[in-house]
Order: structure tokens, then sequence, then C-alpha cells
């Protein structure tokens, strides 16, 4: 592929869409210098940038063909790191799945070429993420329904869904991703994923508060003060997720 540095492709930010500049990037035998959703691109010179669009039948085949190549775990982290905060996260992508496309299935074991690396580490960071909100997201009652707020460096949700989704299957309940503007609705067992820059919250229950304050109650009551240490406190609950934890917000 030749290096047409001046190239900068920008599309939609789905994950379709990422897809879409693969094809296109491999068609024309060129490397943009940038891969960026539509919202980030005059945030960029704009001088020789093309606007990719979806493509549902290319994606498809470049979907089709990671497993084909490279194996499922290949695809999987594919699919994952999607959802990182890894800086150029596309172009980091698309470097993966040249050396991906190249050497076959071995490809996730190369952990000493600097494209595999990179993409192991943002995964590993955002399974992190995801499993510590498994632990931490708390959700408040407002009227009959169940609302979550997150902030997360990662997009978490679309990997923490299936777990709550288990979990509160009789309820219907929302969370809102703030940093990402993504919302989580699940009502009457139908799920779906909504863009949204900021939710109006509905009065919440009469009940809400009292239990809250129970909640912070129990907590500080069970606290032995003889073995508090602050420092392992911060480890295992770190603090920019605390004015989220009903427990914690008087302590931020």
């Amino acid at each position: 592929m030749s290096d047409r540095t001046t190239v900068m492709y920008y599309y939609d930010g789905t994950y379709n869409g990422f897809l879409s500049c693969v094809f296109e990037s491999f068609a024309e035998k060129e490397t943009p210098a940038a891969i960026l959703p539509v919202d980030e691109a005059d945030q960029t010179c704009l001088f020789g940038a093309k606007y990719i669009e979806t493509d549902l039948r290319r994606a498809e085949r470049v979907r089709v063909s990671i497993p084909k190549k490279m194996g499922m775990e290949a695809q999987d982290i594919l699919e994952r790191a999607f959802f990182t905060c890894m800086p150029e996260k596309e172009l980091r992508m698309l470097e993966f799945m040249r050396l991906g496309y190249k050497v076959g299935r071995g490809v996730c074991g190369r952990l000493t070429e600097p494209a595999v690396d990179k993409i192991t580490k943002a995964v590993q960071f955002l399974e992190r993420e995801a499993h510590l909100y498994l632990g931490f997201l708390r959700f408040a009652e407002y009227g009959d329904v169940l609302i979550a707020q997150i902030e997360p460096k990662n997009s978490v949700l679309p990997v923490i869904a299936p777990h709550f989704i288990n979990r509160f299957s009789g309820e219907d309940f929302m969370i809102f991703d703030r940093t990402h503007k993504l919302a989580l609705l699940y009502k009457d067992g139908a799920t779906e994923f909504l863009q949204a820059e900021h939710i109006e919250l509905p009065p919440e229950s009469p009940e809400e508060e009292k239990f809250r304050a129970m909640w912070r109650t129990f907590y500080d009551t069970v606290g032995i003060e003889g073995r508090r240490n602050d420092l392992c406190r911060r480890t295992h609950m770190p603090k920019r997720y605390w004015n989220r934890m009903t427990e914690m917000r008087d302590k931020v």
C-alpha cells in the first residue's frame, strides 16, 4: 500500500462504518493519515479528506474475512478494541488487521509487534473498567424505572449491558453513559441503545432518598475505624467512580 499521508478518512462512527473504511483502504491501496468519526473531523485539517459512506455489503465482506483469515480471537479483540479510549484507535485497528491478513491466525500471539501490543493493552483496560462497573454501578428509582449514570473512560456500556439485562430482566431500566452520550434502554424485555446529549430525569421515588440514607448508614456502620486503609480503598475503588456511588458521594 502506498503512504498517502495527506489522505484522511472520516465516517459515521459506527463499527460498520469503520469496516467500510478498511475496505476503502485496501481497495484504493492507500494508507490514511487518520480515520475519524465525522463529529471529530472539524478538529483536523480537512485537506485531502474523504467521507467514507457506510456500505453494509463491503463491511460484511471485511467482517467475514477476519475470523477466516485471523481466527475468532482476533475478531473478538477487534470488536472490543472499537469500544476502547485508545488514541487513534481506528488506525491502530487497521494496522492490526494488515498484520493479521499477512501472518494469519497467529496474529494475537505476536505481542512483540507494536500493533498487537497496543490493541491488547487497550482491550485489557476496557475489560478491567467494565469489570469494575459491574460492582460500582448504582441504580436509583425514578417512578417505575431504575436509572444509573456512569462516566467511564472507555465505552463500556455495550460490554456490561448483557450482565445487567440478565440480572434485571424483570425490571425496566436505563443506564446513561455521560462520557460517550450513550443510553441503554431496557423496557418490557426489549433492548435499545440511543445517542443522547443529556437526559432529563423524572422525579425520584419518594422512597429513594430514604433508601440512599439507609445504605450510607449501613456502609459507614460496618466499617472498622481501626482497620481503615484509605490507600487500599482507593486501589480497589478508584476515586473517579465515587461521585456516582451512593455510599461515597459525600466523601468526594
